[in-house]
């Protein structure tokens, strides 16, 4: 038997010695693919694994429907901030800040965390996302001067957070809108506001300029989100896109609602859409009326959002029905996103929704404690 296998190989024209050398290198070989594919998902997860361990701890702590809603039927706004107090992430903002103040502080910090702890492939992203806080700054000072308020009241609507935190002083002692862009001198802001200043001299509407700032940030961002890495990049890219373009259906929407046309509409919406291209908004602002607006909508890729929503918008010609429908498709994404991807991407994008949600009610909560307080059953409403 020996003999015939030692011929059988000596046929190949190999050695029985060459043989097994081969036969090394070819196991060797199959070994190294097999580790290869085995061990190629846990490499791409790897880099995940400390950010969402922190970032599911984070989600831990995020604010339940329970306790929303026991917020919601509190009987001041004290009783509020009462609460908040015994939440760790919260307590260190409530009594050095306003309220709403202190809260813009809180997500301004997960944002940060985030932008610290991201894997190298999404850090661009997130890093640039911090960049929010100072157009956040920026047009909260427009609008403060344009009401004429002091200091004071003017400090008061900042976020203590992004690159120009130390230079909100002079910020907030500009007269004009001159006065600002010459504070911000060396910043990319300077330009774009003076830019924009014309058309804002010739309306005096305080949007041209707002909306110069976020045409800025959003068609950085979309930039910035489009590695096409792994899958991972792909879908912060499709969700931070699909952000991007569920804002611009909102600001069409409102706008048509109160009959607007093409050039009243144009230079408020962010010009570098996702799945909706240039045309497409185009398409939407020229639109005549609503009604030929939902029909645009519904064939694009966000029809089936609308289209069930459109009879309770006829029944009451309210646009929060879309309002409510496109925020719910947000957060049912970024819920999709954490099921698919819970060992890569989803956790954070996952967090930063809930954070976000969070946020916009406890905001709804505490403007509703002001003044006369509304009922428990009208502020639920409200919430997300």
């Amino acid at each position: 038997m020996e003999e015939s296998i030692t011929g059988l190989i000596s046929s190949f024209g190999f050695s029985p010695e060459s043989f097994i050398a081969l036969l090394v290198v070819v196991l060797a070989v199959i070994g190294a693919v097999i580790v290869v594919i085995t061990f190629r998902p846990l490499m791409e997860y790897y880099p995940y694994t400390y950010p969402n361990a922190r970032v599911r701890a984070k989600i831990g702590k995020i604010l339940n429907d329970k306790q929303i809603t026991e917020l919601a039927d509190s009987e001041s706004l004290d009783e509020v901030k009462n609460y908040l107090r015994g939440q760790k992430d919260y307590a260190k903002f409530i009594d050095k800040y306003p309220i709403e103040q202190a809260l813009d502080a809180n997500l301004a910090e997960s944002y940060d965390l985030l932008a610290r702890i991201a894997p190298k492939d999404l850090k661009p992203t997130f890093d640039l996302m911090l960049d929010q806080w100072d157009i956040k700054n920026i047009k909260s000072v427009l609008i403060a001067k344009e009401a004429k308020l002091n200091d004071e009241e003017t400090r008061e609507l900042l976020v203590p957070y992004g690159v120009l935190k130390d230079d909100q002083d002079k910020l907030i002692e500009a007269d004009s809108v001159q006065d600002i862009i010459v504070a911000l001198e060396g910043t990319p802001y300077a330009k774009l506001l003076e830019d924009a200043l014309p058309a804002y001299n010739e309306n005096k509407t305080l949007l041209t300029l707002e909306s110069a700032l976020d045409n800025y940030y959003y068609e950085r961002l979309l930039a910035k989100s489009a590695s096409q890495a792994d899958d991972n990049t792909r879908m912060l890219h499709s969700y931070v896109g699909t952000k991007i373009d569920i804002s611009n259906i909102k600001i069409i929407l409102r706008a048509k609602a109160d009959g607007l046309t093409y050039d009243q509409i144009n230079p408020y919406v962010i010009n570098s859409g996702y799945q909706l291209r240039e045309w497409k908004l185009k398409e939407f602002m020229e639109s005549e009326d609503m009604n030929s607006l939902l029909s645009s909508i519904e064939s694009s890729e966000y029809g089936s959002i609308i289209t069930d929503h459109i009879p309770e918008y006829n029944s009451t010609q309210s646009i929060t029905v879309f309002d409510e429908a496109l925020d719910s498709y947000e957060r049912d994404m970024a819920n999709n996103i954490f099921r698919k991807k819970p060992f890569g991407v989803g956790p954070i994008i996952g967090f930063m929704n809930k954070k976000e949600t969070e946020i916009k009610n406890l905001k709804i909560i505490a403007r509703s404690k002001r003044g006369p307080v509304l009922p428990g059953s009208e502020i639920k409403e409200m919430l997300l």
